[in-house]
């Protein structure tokens, strides 16, 4: 588990492009029957990738966590982006199909990620989180998720936001968790865009080709960084940071919250005559 500080925005402005990517980057999430996680000192989130193949994935707490398992204190949300998958959490065992969502209550010590086929893996996606409560484990479903259309073709922002794990459809303790796709001949995400000092927040972009890129911006909305994805990379925002991108072709993105509250609204907009 790679283990990342906390960043202030008065040092991210002397960042040279290989330290951008160093510190706010994560390349390489989908390793053959393990998980490859980041730590996070912002609010703590853990984030990452688990892909088996034809092994059962376990994840171990070890000294990071210094607790006795990985979910003793902790909640999770799981988004599949392979092939059907399981997830076996105290003897309780969910299917997880393609762009399938489980949401994983705090205590739960047996947790073990498995692919029901080789040849078509499963790929879990994880956002993890501190939590003072428990909240029963849910399986979300494409129907079960709230759809949000947004956006117009005109401004190259077309895109549907699904909501998985959300205060509108199961109770957690501070995680949000959803998916925006992008529809055919639309770039742009979260543009206008904003800051949300209450929480923080993760990218996980997918459904990219070999030869497509995302430009990633990021920084305070007066001193703007970028930063080039390609398909599977996350990239962690902090609470300071704007996060928005354009791609040179339409993508899909899992967005991942935790922090101070659950109003997926709570954002502090800015005009686009601010930025810089």
């Amino acid at each position: 588990m790679k283990i990342i500080y906390a960043h202030h925005p008065e040092d991210v402005k002397h960042y040279t492009t290989e330290k951008l990517r160093e510190e706010f980057l994560m390349e390489k999430l989908f390793v053959e029957n393990v998980g490859t996680l980041s730590y996070s000192h912002v609010d703590r989130i853990i984030y990452g990738g688990i892909y088996p193949i034809d092994q059962k994935v376990t994840l171990d707490a070890g000294k990071e966590l210094a607790a006795k398992y990985f979910l003793e204190r902790r909640e999770m949300g799981v988004i599949n982006i392979g092939g059907p998958g399981r997830i076996v959490c105290d003897g309780d065992t969910y299917d997880i199909d393609h762009k399938e969502a489980l949401y994983i209550g705090r205590g739960t010590e047996e947790l073990y990620f498995e692919s029901v086929d080789s040849s078509n893996p499963a790929k879990f996606y994880i956002n993890c989180c501190p939590a003072h409560a428990k909240y029963p484990t849910v399986k979300i479903d494409q129907e079960k998720a709230i759809k949000r259309p947004m956006g117009t073709d005109s401004n190259m922002n077309n895109r549907v936001i699904n909501q998985y794990i959300h205060p509108d459809v199961l109770e957690t303790c501070q995680l949000s968790m959803g998916m925006t796709v992008l529809a055919e001949g639309s770039g742009w995400n979260t543009m206008p865009c904003h800051t949300h000092e209450r929480r923080m927040e993760v990218y996980f972009y997918f459904d990219m080709e070999e030869d497509t890129r995302v430009f990633h911006l990021m920084g305070q909305p007066n001193e703007t960084r970028h930063i080039v994805i390609a398909n599977e990379h996350a990239v962690l925002s902090p609470s300071w940071s704007i996060h928005s991108g354009i791609g040179t072709k339409n993508y899909t993105f899992i967005w991942g919250m935790c922090g101070e509250n659950l109003d997926f609204d709570d954002m502090d907009h800015v005009a686009m005559k601010d930025l810089k």
